[in-house]
């Protein structure tokens, strides 16, 4: 086999693993084996090689420990006949090795290995090394970190380590393929990735705005020269943290988008609802896995309607307020010592808390578009297919009626679904009218005719 191939690289990790499995359960038996300790057996060397997994063992700087774990959980997916020898039967009471670890499944013929497994063959020798086990499994480990690996939970009368060692799929579909699928929203991970359609040019804000807009994309493009090159790594906190407030529709999440875009990086909105927890200490648990994510990853975190999480703290009257404030503080030194660019969203500026908007290297302010603003976001709403009629006067339309941008791509659905109903593509004056009449509904106002 090709010693090159993203395969091969795995075959040749648990070529070492069955070594070092043997050679455990060599010594447990009390039988001749070729070293006194599992850690004298060579590790592959993967200095040469640029695999998936090899470039990660490398960019990781993984130890002897975090190799054992990441290979053993590997084993059922690659090669699991190499388990086999762990369902060798203890002759004096006729049964499998308790201390072996691992489970049998209906739906899986072979050995799964558990943090047991992984414990036996580390602690073989030396029974200290289980600390280096744990903190290869939780804590500050990348691999923990990453969601690399996990160890799954068990019922609360099981011992932790009878949890099965798993291997997240995407982490698995890397390795073997070198294509990283994007991360799922799900509960160990409550974000959703941001796309967009339009670009730069697309953004219709006023000079200021801009401006301040531009100075994070400068950030985005020169940050990590500044902090490394220039050493203001020495003067600085890591990272940008930005507030964009502001009433809805004015192109908060919009912008964010589009500073993904333009940098090359990924924007991820965190799902709030899946966040705040009423239980002590969930909702900083919670949070803690999408910091502990991102951590190693070159994203954009967006906090949309930032207020239910970054709210203003209150006077510690009850266990709940002071419980509150705890929250608030911890959210906050998360937010401070991220690396990244951290960008929250609010309706209102005073609902935040003053301790975070201090820390803040910007606060964005996004107003209701002035006149000359709007008269653009409506050409542009209506240059493709779906077209107003001539007679409508778009300047008098920007000039008195006071909409942000999300309100006239509203308009824009409500009159291109009424248009393509006649089978047509321009939009009267009366579907418009219909249009704005619906949008300033929703805020109790009323219109005269066009």
């Amino acid at each position: 086999m090709d010693t090159d191939t993203p395969l091969s690289t795995l075959y040749q990790e648990i070529d070492w693993l069955q070594t070092v499995i043997h050679h455990a359960i060599g010594i447990y038996l009390q039988q001749a084996v070729n070293y006194k300790d599992w850690r004298e057996i060579p590790v592959p060397d993967y200095t040469e090689v640029d695999t998936p997994y090899a470039i990660t063992i490398r960019d990781w700087e993984l130890n002897m420990y975090q190799r054992l774990a990441l290979a053993l959980s590997l084993v059922p997916h690659v090669r699991p006949e190499v388990l086999d020898i762990f369902f060798g039967k203890n002759k004096l009471y006729d049964r499998g090795f308790t201390e072996f670890g691992g489970i049998i499944d209906k739906h899986h013929s072979g050995f799964l290995p558990t943090g047991q497994t992984l414990v036996f063959i580390a602690t073989v020798t030396d029974k200290e090394a289980r600390i280096k086990i744990m903190q290869a499994l939780q804590g500050d480990s990348i691999l923990y970190k990453e969601q690399v690996l996990t160890l799954e939970k068990t019922e609360s009368f099981m011992p932790t380590y009878n949890g099965v060692l798993n291997l997240d799929d995407r982490w698995l579909h890397y390795f073997i393929t070198g294509e990283k699928p994007k991360i799922a929203h799900s509960s160990t991970f409550p974000a959703t990735q941001l796309h967009t359609h339009l670009d730069w040019d697309d953004l219709v804000l006023n000079d200021v705005v801009m401006d301040q807009v531009l100075e994070i994309n400068a950030w985005l493009e020169h940050g990590d020269t500044l902090m490394n090159d220039w050493g203001l790594y020495k003067k600085i906190k890591p990272g940008y943290r930005s507030l964009f407030y502001g009433p809805p529709g004015t192109g908060k999440t919009l912008t964010v988008s589009l500073l993904g875009k333009v940098s090359g990086r990924e924007v991820y909105r965190v799902d709030l609802s899946m966040i705040v927890s009423k239980y002590i200490g969930e909702t900083e648990k919670n949070l803690s896995k999408i910091f502990d994510i991102a951590q190693y990853q070159d994203w954009i975190l967006f906090f949309d309607e930032a207020d239910a999480l970054f709210g203003k703290r209150t006077e510690a009257n009850s266990s709940n307020d002071r419980h509150a404030n705890q929250q608030t503080s911890y959210l906050l030194q998360r937010i401070e010592d991220f690396p990244g660019v951290v960008i929250l969203a609010s309706n209102l500026k005073a609902n935040m808390d003053d301790a975070f908007t201090r820390r803040f290297q910007s606060m964005i302010c996004f107003s209701i578009p002035s006149p000359e603003e709007r008269y653009i976001l409506w050409q542009q709403a209506f240059s493709g297919t779906c077209k107003l009629h001539p007679e409508i006067d778009l300047r008098k339309i920007a000039d008195d009626y006071e909409l942000a941008g999300g309100a006239i791509i509203n308009i824009l659905r409500f009159c291109a679904l009424a248009a393509i109903k006649r089978k047509d593509t321009v939009v009267t004056s009366q579907e418009l009218l219909a249009g704005l009449r619906r949008e300033f509904k929703k805020e109790n106002k009323t219109i005269a005719r066009l």
